[in-house]
């Protein structure tokens, strides 16, 4: 059986958090998220795992999360996105300082990863049950092309209190499979406890159970072929937009909307827990403490 590939999105600077947070320790002997994702990853069967960083905090990101702390268990790569690492006959429009987006990131690692893999946020705490079930997904998949998967959360588990977030609102088809993915802003849960998104002034109502992308994503490796093929339309249409940027989503819509690819949708009751704001660093922080006294981890993940 195949061992799939854990893919992390750390190229972002947590700009809203105010540092560089995939660093930050949030384990009781200083362990980051991305050490609790690994250590699910490991838990879930997976054989590889590669960061996609920036070269400005490359130092500072491998003296962390280098081979070395994880014991062996699992190998390690590093790849990087920057702005000027587009495909062959783009250029950088005037005034553009950011790299492209999180597909883009994904692209970075297309001379890598052979074998399938999920793609997960570095700042995002996922949980050990979303991390078997994709694990378990991919593992089956082979040498099949074009079947995709997504761990998809119940809305409600993955709120803020501290503000509002943006999620990928997921329409889904009898047999499971996605059929659309909406970005919705402004999400919060209201004073008389109503979930909501804030829509050009009014607020529409978001069931509890809505299934969301927290962008944890499992892909075959002819993903990249097909991300490097429509990036480039997607240059051609936004290079004007010095702001704009190419998710996974939007991908995943073009894939899934011209027939070339199915999307299994799996569901996950499971807790999300995330920092988008420096404030819910305390409630993550107090759940992990909860699930280290259950037994899920171990208080010292490395050793």
């Amino acid at each position: 059986m195949l061992k799939p590939t854990l893919l992390v999105l750390a190229a972002g600077m947590g700009s809203r958090y105010g540092s560089l947070k995939q660093m930050d320790g949030v384990g009781p002997n200083n362990e980051a998220i991305i050490d609790y994702s690994i250590y699910d990853a490991i838990r879930a069967g997976f054989g590889k795992v590669v960061f996609v960083i920036r070269h400005s905090f490359e130092k500072e990101f491998r003296e962390v999360f280098s081979a070395e702390r994880f014991s062996g268990r699992i190998a390690v790569e590093f790849v990087f996105q920057e702005l000027d690492y587009l495909p062959e006959g783009l250029a950088v429009p005037e005034g553009r300082v950011k790299p492209w987006g999180t597909n883009h990131a994904v692209l970075m690692a297309a001379d890598v990863v052979k074998e399938p893999f999920a793609v997960i946020n570095a700042d995002d705490f996922y949980g050990a049950e979303a991390y078997q079930t994709i694990g378990e997904y991919l593992s089956q998949l082979g040498n099949s092309a074009n079947r995709y998967c997504m761990v998809a959360y119940d809305l409600n588990r993955t709120l803020s209190s501290n503000g509002t977030v943006s999620r990928g609102v997921c329409g889904v088809d009898a047999a499971g499979n996605l059929t659309s993915m909406v970005e919705r802003t402004q999400i919060e849960r209201m004073p008389d406890g109503q979930i909501v998104f804030h829509d050009g002034g009014a607020d529409e109502p978001l069931a509890e159970d809505t299934p969301v992308s927290m962008n944890l994503f499992g892909f075959t490796p002819d993903y990249f072929v097909h991300t490097c093929d429509y990036f480039k339309t997607w240059f051609a249409e936004n290079s004007h937009n010095i702001k704009a940027e190419f998710y996974i989503p939007t991908m995943v819509n073009k894939l899934i909307g011209d027939g070339t690819s199915q999307l299994r949708v799996l569901r996950s009751t499971a807790q999300w827990h995330g920092v988008t704001y420096k404030e819910d660093k305390p409630a993550l922080v107090a759940a992990l403490n909860e699930m280290i006294a259950a037994g899920k981890y171990p208080k010292n993940l490395w050793e």
